[in-house]
């Protein structure tokens, strides 16, 4: 063996390596989904989600196996509509192509993974894990053949080397029909009396820090996602450039888009931004140059900012995690992206250079190019929304789409799964949210037969005022004031207080605030509450000294509550009064 065919033998082994390390880290971008679309929704459904996500994979090896492999994988039939199933996965065990099934099957978890971030908290667990079966045993294998198995689009030239239409487009497109199918969650919209929409409610995700480790956990896998199918170093680092540029200036189309428009960078706008540029490059990551992926960047900042404002502001289509926009906007873009800006050669296999609108030297072959792009885009969407309309539409008259308004609610944590919380350590926040008819409020006028019984608590007996007053101090103030107080009050005398975090607002309302394009409504806002009781200090000390250090002259200095103690007991003495505070003060 010369040295020549040395090297392509430990080349070609070396890049069918790369090619098993590419679909590891498409696996893993599971995680990234699942971090994602927690981070961006309510700690009640955090369970849900997580069971979501795993089980996408999990049901979809199943189906994949038994069907879904063979209808992408298969013999071209039907004028490459379709693959014809086999068995040979189970009678050519040695001989089957193990690495490509692997490779396809993580693809199509993927696809049907970014479903359930725009249907995310009120979606039944049974409904979701059907729907999703449903499109990786039929209507992704099928648009995957017609694009990577060898069918019609491979042969006429379509790009999409990674899968903004064959993986992203399909699953933005499943998401949108899902969500407007599902309606909006409770409280997201307030209706008035004739059921017009009168405001939007922003519903803020509980954990942003989730949400970020998810984007950056998928933005490390796309590098799998989309190079995994490189054939040569030159091909590898030009999709790591790609995928690594696009994204970057995706996220800082959309930081100062939002920076300008609501006075402040958005932090889950930009997280969703950088998915975005991920997406709009996958199509033609490795026929791309640095020019076209930054001009990808840029329009991917600004279509996800759009898009998800237009849903939420004025479709009034709830989608949660902004999949639509990340998924199918930027799927659609990068798909035609891939035929204003490709410089190289197909991405499915076509001999010859690829005459893009843009970089083409031939106006006519480039606006071919451009129009196979649009074909190939449109037959994906319609295919796909055929099936999925169909689906959710049988699943919605038949077991049932969306979970009870009392499920939905409580969360689908406990109702679904039986699990409290997913952070069993901490209490869930109340939410502010109008339910609109979904709450029945309490009338009085419930029959005593039906009534639940009422129980007085044991009163303590011996109470009794004492021989001086004593008299309750409740200060509340702002955070950042609560240092200055404490060592203002201890220089009075004051070596006892209560302090708590609480929430709050006065006739200010505080500051407006955005969150994904939607006016936050502040009526609440962070304090300290902290309650002191004397008996020896003047009450006047303590109330001047509070005034003084707690002054501004601004709107949100804080207030100061005096009330009178009718007694106090020491629990570890028994002392009563007085007494009861001299080792405090």
């Amino acid at each position: 063996m010369g040295e020549t065919e040395i090297i392509s033998l430990v080349s070609e082994t070396a890049f069918s390596i790369w090619f098993l390390i590419g679909a590891a880290l498409v696996f893993f971008m599971q995680a990234g989904f699942a971090m994602v679309e927690t981070g961006f929704t309510r700690a009640k459904n955090a369970g849900n989600i997580l069971m979501k996500n795993l089980m996408d994979f999990c049901i979809g090896t199943v189906v994949f196996i038994l069907l879904g492999a063979g209808l992408m994988l298969g013999e071209d039939a039907l004028g490459g509509f379709i693959g014809i199933p086999n068995l040979d996965m189970f009678t050519k065990f040695d001989t089957y192509d193990w690495s490509s099934f692997v490779f396809n099957l993580v693809f199509c978890a993927t696809a049907a993974t970014i479903v359930s971030g725009a249907m995310a908290e009120r979606t039944k667990f049974l409904s979701y894990c059907i729907y999703s079966a449903v499109i990786s045993l039929f209507v992704y294998p099928i648009e995957a053949h017609w694009v990577w198995g060898g069918g019609w689009l491979s042969k006429i030239g379509f790009i999409d080397f990674a899968g903004s239409a064959a993986i992203h487009s399909v699953g933005g497109i499943a998401a949108l029909i899902g969500a407007i199918i599902l309606g909006a969650r409770l409280g997201k919209y307030t209706k008035d009396k004739d059921g017009k929409i009168t405001k939007v409610n922003a519903i803020q995700g509980h954990n942003i820090t989730i949400g970020a480790l998810g984007c950056f956990i998928l933005w490390f896998g796309w590098y799998g996602f989309n190079g995994a199918a490189a054939t040569s170093l030159t091909e590898l680092g030009q999709i790591f450039l790609t995928t690594t540029v696009a994204p970057a200036v995706a996220t800082c189309t959309t930081l100062i888009f939002t920076w300008v428009k609501n006075k402040k960078p958005d932090v889950s706008m930009c997280l969703n931004a950088g998915l975005a540029g991920l997406v709009g490059i996958t199509a033609g990551c490795q026929a791309v140059d640095l020019v076209g992926s930054i001009l990808i960047g840029i329009v991917s900042g600004i279509i996800v900012v759009v898009i998800v404002e237009v849903l939420d502001n004025k479709l009034h289509i709830d989608d949660p995690v902004g999949a639509v926009a990340v998924h199918l906007g930027n799927g659609i873009w990068g798909t035609i992206a891939a035929g204003l800006f490709a410089t190289s050669t197909s991405a499915n296999g076509v001999d010859g250079p690829i005459y893009a609108l843009i970089h083409g030297t031939d106006f006519v072959e480039g606006l071919k190019v451009l129009g196979v792009q649009f074909l190939g885009e449109f037959c994906i969407l319609a295919w796909t929304a055929i099936m999925m309309i169909g689906t959710f539409e049988i699943i919605k008259h038949t077991i049932g789409l969306r979970a009870s308004t009392e499920e939905e609610i409580k969360g689908l944590d406990v109702t679904e799964h039986g699990l409290t919380s997913a952070y069993a350590d901490f209490l869930p926040a109340v939410e502010h949210l109008d339910y609109g008819d979904a709450v029945v409020a309490v009338s009085g006028d419930t029959p005593v037969s039906e009534a639940v019984e009422v129980k007085v608590m044991p009163t303590v007996d011996n109470i009794k005022v004492g021989d001086s007053v004593i008299t309750k101090i409740e200060i509340i103030c702002k955070e950042r004031m609560l240092e200055p107080l404490k060592d203002a009050l201890m220089k009075v005398g004051i070596t006892g207080m209560t302090v708590s975090h609480v929430m709050g607002c006065g006739v200010q309302k505080g500051q407006p605030e955005y969150y994904r394009g939607v006016k936050v409504e502040p009526t609440l806002l962070p304090k300290v509450q902290v309650d002191i009781v004397v008996g020896n200090v003047p009450v006047s000390d303590v109330v001047n000294t509070a005034k003084n250090v707690l002054y501004t002259g601004h709107i949100g200095d804080g207030k100061i509550f005096i009330y009178n103690v009718l007694d106090v007991i020491k629990v570890r003495t028994g002392e009563q009064g007085k007494a009861a505070l001299l080792d405090v003060e």
